[in-house]
């Protein structure tokens, strides 16, 4: 069941054809992925900065419209991008729906905002997807735990070619992130070609990490890679995990400053063709 805040998958001025996926049989033969949580397009150089700086995460700022096209050309480059911690059109961003803002700037065909947590109409708390695909459905979920996260999930292709995303942003607390993986490993069950991105609050090793991607049958290749924070990369909080019927071509993460955690990408291919028929 779809959130009724949320914006329905929207087509944005068309991106040419030479930026769209290759496809072969129904599947793309390569697929250029990023997850980035953007801080609602605020740029962070050091801790003071959360005291010094707080206020811009509630009310207005001149510095977000100059990130976020720094934001939109460094992801103009990739096929799908899921994001975390944006801002859906409160006041603090001028009444802005940045993913929106994003698919315009970076020509993405399509876009699709999930609102999960409102302060009035300064702040609209939202997840984020951009693609040059054309969804064949999507749905938003609440996660379990305190409202104000939430989970997309995207089905590309059909029949025999169908592969599923899933962008997310997890709660603070192992307690919650037990629960919340739970919940997406279910939504995942007896689903082909899956992937999972978004900023989890957890690393590689943590517990309820391990416990999705062994429920869930999934690859974690970014182990060794740190995206947080962005000034001084110490921790691996944000993640692409894929099913064993995507290849990983190359992984890395982005050195870029323009948020407080640093963008992953990934580049995946098809471990092995469709089958034939639907």
């Amino acid at each position: 069941m779809g959130h009724r805040d949320s914006a329905a998958v929207i087509e944005s001025q068309g991106a040419a054809a030479a930026d769209m996926p290759e496809m072969a049989a129904g599947l793309p033969r390569r697929l250029r992925l990023a997850s980035f949580n953007i801080q609602t397009g605020l740029s962070t150089s050091g801790y003071h900065e959360y005291l010094t700086g707080g206020w811009r995460h509630l009310f207005p700022s001149d510095r977000r419209i100059p990130n976020l096209h720094r934001i939109a050309q460094l992801l103009g480059g990739f096929d799908i991008v899921g994001l975390q911690e944006v801002d859906g059109g409160g006041l603090r961003s001028h009444q802005i729906v940045q993913t929106q803002y994003l698919a315009q700037h970076a020509s993405f065909p399509y876009w699709h905002n999930q609102i999960n947590r409102r302060i009035g109409r300064l702040a609209l708390h939202s997840n984020g997807l951009l693609s040059r695909l054309k969804p064949a459905a999507i749905e938003d979920y609440p996660l379990p735990g305190l409202p104000g996260r939430g989970a997309i999930l995207v089905r590309f292709g059909s029949g025999s070619s169908v592969f599923h995303l899933c962008v997310l942003h997890l709660a603070l607390s192992r307690r919650a992130r037990m629960r919340q993986l739970g919940f997406v490993a279910e939504l995942l069950a007896r689903r082909e070609r899956v992937m999972v991105m978004g900023d989890f609050n957890c690393e590689p090793d943590s517990r309820e990490l391990q416990m999705l991607v062994r429920t869930a049958d999934l690859q974690d290749p970014v182990r060794e890679l740190k995206t947080f924070p962005s000034w001084r990369p110490r921790r691996m909080l944000d993640h692409i995990l894929v099913g064993k019927a995507w290849e990983v071509e190359h992984v890395r993460v982005l050195d870029c400053r323009y948020s407080d955690h640093l963008p992953v990408a990934m580049v995946l291919r098809p471990a092995f063709p469709a089958a034939s028929g639907h």
